[in-house]
């Protein structure tokens, strides 16, 4: 058996043990729980310097997945990013390798590169034309002779720490702030393989204004609400509070239940396909999330805190598994891309700007975490974890 048959046969044996422990809650009326409770000081979601401190340690300092592979399709391709008010240039240079830089010009600060995204054969700067190959290196300037010396060796663009593996981009925000992905990734790269996002074709992507981080990131993280937050939507397919939870050092793996699983409870197990029935999210410490929602469509979340502890920025990216060739498959990926438009920035974030305007009453001083909300509670204590510097 070669290594991708084995790699099937891995994939297919644990979506099937998914699928067994999803039908026992199913039988059993019950969900994936937490050992207890827990408590989280509300403060958590409004105290100014607690935010300042979280995004510092945690947002600025560890790798975050700021792309998909398949964002930049070829050499010469580049994705510029505005993340937390750091300008981010992403670039594959000729030998296929991706580059992030900051996307500012080491002459006077303009943007290199003021699109969205495009594809040069070299970067030039528009204000005054420095010229900056796809590794960053500075190799010439508008009228060199008569600017004065300069030592292009200690001018190229400002790099970041990069890295790209299982087709998504990984970038920490500071220079000189290396990490290892493969570390940091760690035990969570099996599941992450399983998705081969560098196969999947970009739909459409849109930002989505939100409020706090924390409000914003519960709601990815526990199907609790499904039934009273998203009834015509999310909510019309899966079953309410059922989960299924593991974890992976910071990183998890929540799945979702379909409501059509009872439809296989009494059939053998010989019989049994995982894919109509169970929904795998899977949560990258700290704001990225991928959903493998329905069949040939995959939704991809990337939640950034905002300049203020009530702001939030959430990129959606909705993935089709080949680009639509008819006007059905055209009109079937448009409704994917609408409902979860709906039920994230019209039902999850409605609610979630309630929470928001009520937090500064008074009215808690606490918030509570039940033991049907793991996800939730992993989520909080890692944050606290790495704020901390442990």
């Amino acid at each position: 058996m070669n290594s991708t048959a084995v790699a099937a046969a891995q994939e297919s044996s644990e979506s099937m043990a998914l699928l067994r422990r999803a039908v026992e809650r199913f039988r059993t009326r019950s969900t994936d729980q937490a050992p207890a409770p827990m408590q989280l000081e509300v403060s958590a979601y409004t105290d100014p310097e607690r935010f300042a401190r979280e995004v510092d340690a945690i947002f600025m300092r560890l790798p975050l997945g700021l792309a998909l592979s398949l964002e930049l399709p070829g050499p010469g391709s580049y994705r510029t990013l505005n993340v937390m008010s750091t300008p981010v240039l992403l670039v594959r240079d000729r030998d296929g390798v991706v580059r992030a830089f900051l996307n500012a010009c080491r002459h006077r600060g303009a943007l290199v590169c003021e699109q969205a995204r495009g594809k040069a054969e070299r970067l030039v700067c528009p204000y005054h034309a420095w010229q900056y190959d796809l590794q960053g290196r500075l190799t010439g300037l508008y009228g060199e002779s008569t600017f004065g010396d300069i030592d292009k060796s200690r001018n190229g663009l400002v790099a970041l720490p990069c890295a790209e593996r299982l087709g998504i981009v990984w970038v920490a925000l500071r220079p000189g702030n290396d990490f290892e992905i493969d570390e940091w990734i760690g035990p969570f790269a099996e599941p992450l393989a399983s998705l081969r996002l560098e196969d999947w074709e970009l739909f459409e992507q849109r930002d989505i204004a939100g409020p706090n981080w924390k409000v914003v990131w519960d709601g990815y993280l526990e199907a609790y609400h499904h039934n009273t937050v998203h009834p015509q939507t999310v909510g019309r397919y899966t079953i309410g509070n059922l989960l299924l939870h593991d974890t992976y050092g910071p990183h998890q793996r929540i799945v979702f239940a379909r409501r059509s699983l009872a439809e296989i409870v009494d059939q053998p197990e010989d019989s049994w396909d995982p894919a109509p029935h169970i929904r795998q999210i899977h949560s990258v410490f700290p704001n990225l999330s991928i959903s493998g929602v329905v069949g040939d469509h995959c939704l991809v979340s990337q939640v950034f805190p905002g300049p203020r502890v009530d702001q939030t920025t959430t990129r959606q990216t909705v993935l089709v598994a080949r680009e639509p060739g008819t006007d059905e498959e055209r009109a079937a990926s448009q409704a994917f891309s609408d409902l979860v438009l709906r039920a994230v920035r019209d039902e999850d974030y409605r609610i979630g700007a309630g929470i928001q305007s009520a937090l500064a009453a008074g009215a808690n001083r606490e918030f509570t975490f039940g033991r049907n909300e793991p996800a939730l509670q992993h989520y909080h204590r890692t944050v606290a974890r790495f704020a901390a510097g442990s």
